[in-house]
């Protein structure tokens, strides 16, 4: 390998790296952003408008891949439904939703179980065989959230008194687990781009009808100002496009095991900036759940020969 070759793979692990870094910082921003403009963005029109935003940005450069493989995109249009449906459509309207009655630290600790939830539904739907180290990963990390749900009172479970958004957001969890095993069983053949411009707009077709009904009968919408397109322009270019785009080039660089690690910084920056910006502060039960879920994420993500695969769009 020449000097310049060596050079030039090194410069690109790097940014590999960097990448990967980013890429949980955006998507706790994320969660810190919903959080933070709760009152002057209702939460459909914060996922309708961020995706949108995000395809106006994609267009120029995914449009010419639509187009070349819109043969393949017509003959698997259902599969693609289904998985934007749960994606692009469920997954962040129902974040947004959670972040109107929880706070930023407990939606990224919840969100950060996500692997938990794709090998749990590969196991059920798709019969991956999962080890016992795993079932005691599986069962440590689902400890953990009941430990963040609860908020480190057992009566909270047992009288039913679980924050909503605290449950909304296992829901959303649920639905990216589903959307990745679904991804697997029904495996689109497109490049990246492709993919990720077509499946933001079929998510963002499936989400306007609610937006619709939720922006004349309910919510009313909102007012354009700095205030609220800031917010929008950030969750629709960092979490929406370049986080992709990082997770993406950093499992192609490093492999999916060693960039699946990264996702556990997640619940650490949403944790720091939602004390720097939203003033909230972290509990014992916080500290307790963090480490519950964050011993399950490793043993149940990398105790097995194969680690599920999944596309993440936070």
């Amino acid at each position: 390998m020449s000097s310049e070759n060596a050079v030039s793979n090194t410069r690109s692990l790097g940014l590999a790296y960097i990448g990967l870094v980013l890429t949980p910082l955006f998507w706790a921003g994320n969660a810190v952003v919903a959080r933070g403009t709760v009152e002057s963005i209702p939460p459909l029109s914060m996922s309708f408008w961020r995706w949108v935003i995000a395809l106006a940005f994609l267009l120029p450069f995914g449009l010419p891949g639509v187009w070349q493989h819109r043969k393949i995109i017509r003959q698997r249009l259902g599969s693609m439904l289904a998985l934007a449906t749960f994606s692009v459509g469920a997954f962040n309207s129902l974040l947004y939703f959670a972040a109107t009655t929880t706070t930023a630290t407990n939606i990224a600790l919840i969100n950060a179980t996500i692997p938990i939830f794709v090998a749990f539904l590969a196991w059920v739907l798709l019969g991956d065989r999962t080890r016992p180290i795993q079932a005691v990963g599986i069962a440590l990390a689902v400890l953990g959230i009941l430990t963040v749900v609860a908020r480190g009172d057992i009566t909270v479970l047992t009288g039913l008194e679980a924050q909503p958004g605290d449950l909304i957001m296992v829901a959303a969890v649920f639905s990216w687990g589903l959307f990745s095993v679904l991804l697997r069983r029904q495996s689109v053949p497109l490049p990246a781009l492709t993919f990720l411009t077509t499946q933001i707009f079929l998510g963002a077709m499936v989400i306007l009808p609610f937006y619709l009904t939720d922006l004349f009968f309910f919510s009313g919408g909102f007012e354009l100002s700095g205030e609220t397109a800031l917010p929008l322009l950030f969750v629709a270019i960092f979490p929406g496009i370049l986080a992709y785009g990082f997770w993406n080039h950093g499992v192609q660089k490093i492999g999916p095991s060693k960039a699946a690690i990264f996702m556990y910084l997640t619940p650490v920056f949403a944790s720091v900036l939602a004390g720097i910006l939203l003033g909230e502060s972290l509990g014992l039960f916080h500290i307790i759940g963090g480490l519950l879920i964050l011993c399950g994420l490793l043993l149940a993500t990398r105790a097995g020969r194969r680690t599920p695969e999944y596309r993440k769009m936070g």
